[in-house]
């Protein structure tokens, strides 16, 4: 059935997501425009639009009968030759020597190259038989059904769908009645302990006291649902991930294991991931950016009592709008750093970065203790910009503890990082470099700092939440007898110290020299800063005269003190990562995640120049396939219009007649310049310096301008701290 579906907001912020949701339409060619409240009517003469904002229609919007649709696969997949053993339970996954798997089962075991965990609410269980153990938690689901409505018994159509999610309830036409679902607050857990072998197609006890405030909310809107009967309740298990977005992807740490788990609207996503599984499978990498659904988003960190509190926040607030920048408390905290505390109780507000709690930003004395949140400029704003004006006016201290650290060591480490990373490894100790690695399409899949601390030692430095991703590129390229790799990440700590002032505050607390001549940029030396052992790289993702200082993780709360008191005497303090994120984009530094990705090319990414091809390296091929192919789209800095809401990222950007063009990947204000900011990708023919653009903010045109140099510290005179 495709009757389409109408979206209501009834809400200021609503129809701002609403209107976000129409420019990413337009964007990708979708159709789904808003409709006045005379059309809605037509559409759906049951609603009562009143306190109705906006409305929304989905002309392609519909449901599916599971069952047949189910069965509508499986007949396709035998056409093609595959095999389905119904009655067939699996008792074991042994992996083989060679990578491959064993499949028992009590008819016989199955050779086969993949394992392909798709088992629903046995997931947890079947991932258990190969030793993998993946956060998700069922939970009761239920939603009823009404006896007949005269109303739509005499139509000749079905009515639309209606998602009213400031009711925080769906409906849809059901027979000659309606089906009302809701995502209540009392959240009901099942089977914690695992999913019973045996459990079918059983049910629930019907509990519709729970969605009472839900039905009564759907009732005001639709009267005829109170008016009609209930025909039958439907409570059963849903399987979820803390974010509620699928697990899926291959186990980082085995060969062969897929895994395609957690899907809550399976429905709406089957297709498309059924596709990217065969990508991923047969061609290594999928043709589109996963890592929002990526298995390897958690680690070993997101345990039971991390996914209980995440699947129940995920749940109860189903409808809720989440905002950009938005940190949800449930579940934290779950790792943290010696200066935690330290940092708690100088106001500090902790994002979530790989399980790690890292500081955001800090409130001052008589700012509030909690951040709001909304799709406009929020209370952090302020403090925020304070914290920039005062590491670009003077200095400032960044944890940057929540970063991946590697350690490569051995007489094979420089040839084993060589034939891993595009760029080649520093030659001469003391060195660092910059680095991306290649993706199987060809595509940026990571971005590095590589130091050489010895002639057989290596310090490499990524990102945090991709540690566990980038283990699959990794572990591409065998070890060398004798060579270690290792993660430092849970057992090293960091800071960066940055700004004009950074050299004269670290100054006051080593004896190390740290001049140019004595401590050039992108260089590396191993001191003691107030006693405390450190690599020390001078570099600085803020564009400013810095270095990075690691320790370790022992050392941290005295290195923290020292940096502190010494940043009094020279107008320094804390910095949070919000503030990073804002400096880096006066300076056009992208960042992986979010400006980077597997999707885009080396050449769009503004990374080639990082690539040596008189070596080999991971994925070269790929590289060579389409290195001298023109970039599709290209990366730039816009400068945008914008006075209450900045960019954050997926925000389209089109031509001045409309046509889509691009998007956002990363935006913020950028408070020392005091302009609008982001890194976005545009097509061929938009993307010259001084070319105009509009960015849909909030749905809403805002001029934007191609700038053709970053707007802080350009010819990177601040950065090298060289006179003009």
């Amino acid at each position: 059935f495709q009757p389409g579906s109408l979206y209501l907001a009834q809400t200021e912020e609503r129809e701002h997501q609403l209107r976000l949701q129409e420019a990413k339409a337009r964007r990708y060619g979708m159709n789904f425009h808003e409709v006045s409240r005379d059309e809605a009517e037509r559409l759906h003469p049951l609603v009562d639009f009143d306190g109705v904002r906006c409305i929304m229609f989905e002309p392609d919007g519909g449901n599916v009968d599971p069952s047949g649709v189910t069965n509508a696969y499986a007949v396709g997949a035998r056409q093609r030759g595959a095999e389905i053993h119904r009655f067939t339970p699996v008792t074991g996954t042994e992996q083989q020597p060679d990578g491959s798997w064993i499949v028992r089962t009590e008819k016989g075991d199955i050779a086969t190259p993949w394992v392909v965990n798709a088992a629903g609410l046995w997931a947890r269980e079947v991932g258990a038989m190969a030793g993998i153990d993946l956060p998700l938690l069922p939970t009761e689901h239920q939603y009823f059904v009404t006896e007949t409505i005269a109303e739509i018994a005499a139509m000749d159509r079905r009515l639309p769908s209606v998602a009213d999610r400031d009711g925080e309830y769906y409906l849809r036409q059901e027979g000659q009645g309606l089906l009302v679902g809701a995502y209540e607050k009392d959240v009901r857990f099942w089977a914690e302990d695992g999913t019973p072998q045996g459990f079918g197609h059983e049910l629930f006890a019907d509990d519709l006291e729970r969605i009472e405030d839900n039905m009564m909310r759907a009732i005001d809107r639709v009267p005829a649902v109170g008016e009609a009967g209930i025909k039958r309740v439907i409570n059963g298990p849903m399987i979820w991930s803390p974010d509620s977005s699928a697990l899926f992807g291959p186990v980082p740490e085995l060969d062969g294991y897929f895994c395609c788990c957690g899907i809550i609207p399976g429905f709406s996503q089957n297709g498309g991931l059924g596709r990217l599984s065969a990508e991923w499978m047969v061609e290594g990498e999928p043709t589109l950016d996963m890592f929002g659904w990526d298995m390897a988003r958690y680690g070993a960190w997101a345990g039971k009592k991390f996914t209980k509190e995440r699947v129940g926040d995920q749940y109860a607030n189903r409808f809720k709008i989440h905002f950009p920048n938005e940190e949800r408390d449930a579940g934290r905290p779950a790792r943290v750093r010696p200066v935690y505390e330290m940092q708690k109780e100088m106001g500090a507000h902790f994002g979530l970065n790989f399980g790690w709690e890292h500081p955001l930003w800090f409130a001052a004395e008589g700012e509030p203790d909690a951040e709001t949140y909304g799709f406009t400029r929020q209370n952090w704003w302020e403090p925020v910009g304070r914290e920039v004006k005062m590491l670009r006016e003077n200095a400032g201290i960044l944890d940057i503890s929540n970063f991946a650290k590697y350690r490569v060591k051995g007489p094979g480490a420089e040839g084993w990082l060589n034939a891993l990373f595009a760029n080649r490894m520093p030659r001469d100790v003391g060195r660092s470099c910059l680095t991306p690695l290649i993706g199987k399409r060809g595509g940026v899949a990571g971005d590095f700092t590589v130091t050489r601390l010895a002639d057989d030692e290596f310090w490499v430095v990524g990102s945090g939440m991709a540690e566990r991703f980038h283990l699959r590129f990794f572990r591409a390229i065998p070890l060398p007898d004798g060579t270690t790799f290792e993660s430092l990440t849970e057992t090293v700590a960091g800071f960066n110290v940055a700004g004009p002032r950074s050299r004269e505050m670290l100054g006051r607390l080593t004896n190390a020299d740290l001049t140019n001549e004595g401590f050039p940029f992108m260089r590396s030396r191993r001191i003691a800063v107030a006693g405390v052992d450190c690599v020390a790289i001078r570099v600085s993702f803020t564009g400013d005269l810095g270095w990075e200082l690691h320790c370790a993780e022992g050392d941290q709360v005295a290195l923290y003190a020292a940096l502190l008191e010494a940043g009094k005497e020279v107008g320094a303090g804390p910095v949070g990562g919000r503030a990073l994120m804002s400096m880096r984009l006066e300076k056009g530094y992208g960042s992986w995640g979010r400006d980077y990705s597997p999707e885009y090319w080396p050449h769009e990414s503004g990374l080639s120049g990082l690539i040596k091809t008189d070596k080999d390296f991971l994925n070269k091929a790929a590289w060579e396939a389409i290195a001298d192919k023109p970039a599709r789209e290209t990366m730039v800095l816009l400068e945008i219009d914008a006075l209450e809401a900045d960019a954050s990222g997926s925000e389209p950007i089109f031509a001045t007649d409309g046509t889509p063009i691009g998007q956002v990947s990363s935006g913020a204000y950028g408070y020392f310049v005091e302009k609008s900011l982001a890194l976005a990708y545009l097509k061929a023919g938009h993307a010259a310096p001084g070319d105009t653009v509009n960015v849909a903010i909030l749905g809403q045109n805002h001029t934007a301008r191609v700038l053709e140099r970053p707007p802080f510290d350009p010819d990177g005179l601040r950065l090298r701290d060289r006179q003009s």
